[in-house]
């Protein structure tokens, strides 16, 4: 997904590396693009880690080279969230909401969906005989979507809810 039109929306911005590229800031850590720029037909991105578990970095700038914003977009995401309260999060903390938060119903629903009818379909012709075996797979074959859905909805609800229940301990305020 492109959060961005052009690259100097980038500049001064704080985003949320989402992807580990070798020889990169890591995934879970908070990068300030100090300069981005075109260079002949790939994007050269200059950042400095912002944050590093938790405790400030060296601000040593960084050059990390694209093809173009889209390469940008799947490495490093805009996030105020988790930018605003780093420093409550373990960077595991981070990497699963990522992991979280990035899912979609092509990467998560439709895997979970193939399996579960598979398994549907072959045990309604193993168990059952006649025209019920087709009408139970097909009525057990949409509660499998339905509940996947269900789950990835509740999922990904779940992990914001957990995410704001560590930041808001301190508050005095609890959140069910």
């Amino acid at each position: 997904m492109t959060y961005l039109l052009s690259i100097d929306e980038a500049i001064d911005r704080k985003f949320l590396v989402t992807k580990s590229i070798k020889g990169q800031a890591e995934a879970g850590t908070i990068i300030h693009v100090m300069d981005a720029e075109k260079v002949n037909s790939d994007l050269l991105v200059t950042y400095r880690v912002a944050r590093f578990n938790g405790k400030f970095h060296d601000y040593q700038d960084y050059n990390a080279k694209f093809d173009d914003i889209a390469q940008f977009c799947k490495w490093a995401q805009p996030d105020n969230f988790i930018a605003r309260n780093y420093e409550s999060f373990s960077i595991k903390d981070i990497q699963h909401y990522i992991k979280v938060k990035n899912r979609t119903v092509a990467s998560f629903c439709l895997p979970l969906i193939i399996v579960m009818a598979a398994i549907v379909w072959a045990l309604s012709f193993i168990l059952l005989s006649g025209v019920i075996r087709i009408a139970v797979g097909a009525v057990l074959t949409l509660a499998a979507i339905v509940l996947v859905f269900a789950m990835f909805r509740s999922q990904k609800k779940k992990e914001k809810m957990r995410m704001y229940k560590k930041i808001s301990s301190g508050w005095g305020v609890v959140i069910n």
